[in-house]
């Protein structure tokens, strides 16, 4: 019982990590929703033509009227295209964007000399050695200001979120999340919307606390944004509904907080968790999110020592992922049932339960779930001692995996074929060893110059039936010369 519990270990040991559940269902979406469809201010040069327009003015200026000064001398005197973008702010009268704008670039050398010499930071051109950002930045400030002056706080709000989705380049991150924290306190003075852009605020408030590692506090950001678009029809740009969103990010946030509950051994508190990630799954409309969902259920219930629930949710979904063909649910899920069965001693129960998973596998040519289901089997068999079934089911493996072009996996399903064979090997080796009579030396050191069969006889004599080994012998894999000396005994 002690070596089939054993056999699971290696290729389950993420499986049931202590208190971790699987990270792949756990990652963040990685960006935000796109709520808007985005728009970019003017091109490069339209945006600085009148910039230009009142350069070339002032360098004719300064040509005509002080003397010795070229119009080239003037232009090499001229002002950072910064400088001009302020200038041209306060001379239209939008002295908050002038404000926010010099804020953001002191912010950006103060967040650079914070870091020092050798960050990433440090090696990136500064805000105001960027034009482009510059030009996009006067574009949408300028306009946000000017829509808030006239009460349409609607704009605002859209401007500010246009400028959250341009910088979106990881360096600009810090720039995405004050656009967003924007974003967030005009959504508050909307009252023409339905409360819609405060919705999409919450969830990007969310996103960025996720991000930070404020779980709880991102849970209470995607509450308020799903119970804000319940019974709504809103949808983003890519036709999602609001509501299937909200639905998305609490079964995420729900399971992130079950981990952590988990770690501290929480585990009642745990399940409950997860009982609310489920609902939060199905109402989002995916099968796969709801099969992710229920097995780590059965993990739960698993930590818990309520194994014949874990079995019992596991069953469930294996047979939500089986439709789906999804490969990597179905092959956590039974490496999870025999997990469970093993530790009940329930052997042929759990190759019972593998052999149907490598059966529905082929059926459906799912590659990689038939390299999991062979590798699992051949574990089992290899610890149990039947290493002639480790063998075949390891040598399956191999020969599959060769044909997803995937050479970590033909790799590894070829130090499981070693090692089984080694085990294999095994067998005639010992029989040898302990039968202590010359004869069994002999078949061993001829061995070890041919490494070919060890049971054929080095003298060309037929052994005595009384002296030779009793189980019929295979060929060892080759092992280290021994040395000369050896050969001395057989004289």
């Amino acid at each position: 019982m002690e070596k089939d519990q054993q056999s699971l270990n290696g290729q389950q040991q993420n499986v049931f990590k202590a208190n971790v559940l699987p990270q792949e269902i756990l990652q963040s979406p990685g960006e935000h929703p796109r709520f808007i469809k985005q728009t970019l201010g003017p091109s490069l040069d339209s945006a600085r033509i009148h910039l230009i327009k009142d350069k070339d003015v002032i360098d004719d200026y300064l040509a005509k009227n002080i003397k010795g000064l070229s119009k080239q001398e003037a232009a090499a005197n001229r002002n950072s295209y910064k400088k001009n973008i302020c200038i041209d702010m306060l001379r239209q009268g939008y002295h908050k964007s002038f404000s926010e704008l010099f804020s953001l670039i002191e912010k950006w050398n103060a967040l650079r000399e914070a870091a020092g010499p050798g960050s990433a930071i440090w090696q990136q051109k500064s805000l105001e050695e960027q034009p482009d950002k510059l030009d996009q930045l006067y574009h949408f400030l300028t306009r946000a200001e000017a829509a808030q002056r006239a009460g349409h706080y609607e704009e605002v709000y859209d401007n500010q979120l246009n400028l959250a989705y341009y910088f979106n380049d990881p360096e600009d991150k810090w720039l995405s999340n004050y656009f967003h924290e924007r974003c967030f306190n005009t959504a508050k003075l909307i009252t023409t919307d339905i409360r819609k852009r405060e919705a999409q605020a919450h969830a990007n408030m969310g996103l960025i606390k996720e991000e930070q590692g404020h779980v709880l506090k991102a849970a209470e950001y995607y509450e308020t944004f799903y119970h804000l678009t319940v019974g709504s029809t809103w949808k983003d740009v890519t036709g999602h509904t609001y509501n299937s969103l909200a639905s998305e990010y609490l079964w995420r946030i729900y399971t992130l907080l079950a981990d952590k509950m988990l770690e501290n051994k929480e585990h009642q508190q745990a399940i409950k968790t997860l009982k609310k990630a489920l609902k939060m799954a199905k109402n989002v409309g995916e099968m796969k999110i709801q099969g992710e969902a229920t097995y780590c259920l059965s993990l739960a219930y698993y930590f818990a020592g309520e194994n014949q629930k874990a079995l019992s949710t596991l069953d469930t979904s294996v047979k939500i992922f089986t439709p789906l063909c999804e490969s990597a649910g179905l092959s956590r899920a039974y490496a999870a049932i025999a997990k469970i069965l093993v530790s009940q001693g329930k052997a042929a129960e759990t190759t019972k339960r593998l052999e149907e998973f490598m059966k529905a596998a082929e059926n459906a040519h799912l590659s990689q779930s038939q390299v999991d289901a062979c590798v699992l089997l051949g574990n089992i068999y290899n610890e149990r001692g039947s290493y002639k079934e480790a063998c075949e089911y390891f040598s399956q493996a191999y020969e599959t995996a060769k044909t997803l072009n995937n050479l970590p996996l033909v790799d590894e399903t070829k130090a499981y074929c070693g090692i089984a064979k080694a085990h294999k090997l095994m067998v005639p080796f010992n029989s040898h060893i302990e039968a202590e009579d010359l004869i069994s030396l002999m078949y061993l050191l001829a061995w070890k110059e041919s490494r070919s069969d060890m049971c054929t006889d080095p003298l060309t004599v037929e052994p005595d039936k009384e002296t030779s080994a009793s189980e019929p012998c295979e060929p060892l894999l080759e092992t280290p010369d021994l040395d000369p000396s050896w050969y001395s005994i057989c004289s």
